[in-house]
């Protein structure tokens, strides 16, 4: 433990021209005394640490002594890939190599690229989880990434509705997609999407499992997610838009549905007199259509089914109601 804060300590005093007792304290999470100690068995070692005392004073490094100690491990290459996500680190547990990874990089770097790092963080940042939710990162997923990065089989108990079911997985990937983790695995049938957050448990088994190199998680995940959002749009929602409605009618339900349910429109036909556009759109179930739909307000008119245009005359009686 105290080796690698000692090898740390250095890669930050190679980093920068000087820096502070308090400063080293912070990074390294211990006492400024701790820093004091450090820095003495650090100069007892024949590291040329030399502190300047006073309130600008702070430790450095004198005569331009370069440690040799900057070379990645492969977490730390890995996790460096995935620096530009800090959340995603945290969940999976690779905060620390990237961290780690990053301090060695700019350690290796020339002294005017050293701000490289701090120039880009403040220029680009990807927030992943969506608006109005507190992300919370599944219990089970540090074990889960930990199999994935090392190719090993996991045991697992995985929810489905009511009942709880148990696998055997090659767990190939992990995508973060607004928030909610997932997994891609192969198991008896081939590959399969399994959300993390209803693992029950996962317990590795030891026994490492042969990539197959033809796997492409990107393609993979676009195209499972593809068929995901089609295969809840079960039923079909005819609706009367005037033009805003139709320029609104993607922010409001499936975007793509909506996108091809316009087009489609306008291939069959010409706007009515009034510039109203009939399209037939895919919907999950008509009281998700209800709650999506009434967001357009009266650039919607639904004309069928009969039971989900009732949902509507019942809503629009209600909020007439209200405001009587």
């Amino acid at each position: 433990m105290r080796a690698a804060r000692l090898i740390k300590m250095v890669l930050l005093l190679q980093a920068r021209p000087s820096i502070t007792g308090a400063e080293l304290a912070r990074e390294l999470e211990v006492s400024e005394r701790t820093v004091t100690r450090d820095a003495a068995a650090l100069s007892e070692a024949g590291i040329p640490v030399y502190a300047d005392r006073g309130r600008a004073g702070g430790y450095r490094l004198i005569g331009g002594y370069r440690t040799r100690l900057t070379g990645l491990g492969r977490t730390e290459a890995e996790a460096l890939f995935l620096s530009g996500v800090p959340s995603a680190l945290r969940e999976m547990g690779l905060a620390d190599a990237a961290s780690a990874a990053r301090l060695k990089v700019s350690a290796a770097l020339l002294p005017e690229l050293r701000d490289a790092s701090h120039t880009v963080a403040q220029r680009f940042h990807l927030d992943a989880p969506g608006w109005w939710r507190e992300p919370e990162a599944p219990e089970l997923l540090p074990g889960i990434a930990d199999a994935v990065w090392d190719d090993l089989r996991i045991a697992v108990r995985y929810r489905r509705r009511d009942a709880e079911v148990r696998r055997e997985l090659e767990p190939y990937g992990l995508v973060l997609k607004a928030g909610v983790w997932y997994l891609a695995a192969r198991a008896e049938g081939g590959f399969r999407v399994y959300r993390v957050d209803r693992f029950a448990a996962v317990e590795p088994t030891g026994v490492r499992f042969v990539r197959d190199e033809e796997f492409d998680l990107p393609a993979f995940w676009e195209e499972r997610a593809e068929q995901f959002a089609r295969s809840i749009l079960r039923e079909r929602a005819v609706v009367r838009l005037t033009p805003a409605g139709a320029r609104r009618l993607p922010h409001v339900t499936d975007r793509v549905a909506a996108e091809e349910a316009v087009r489609e429109a306008r291939e069959a036909g010409e706007p009515d007199g009034q510039g109203r556009l009939t399209v037939t759109l895919p919907v999950e179930s008509y009281e998700v259509a209800l709650a999506q739909l009434l967001g357009l307000g009266p650039d919607a008119e639904v004309l069928g089914p009969p039971e989900l245009r009732e949902l509507f005359a019942e809503a629009a009686r209600r909020t007439a109601e209200l405001y009587r």
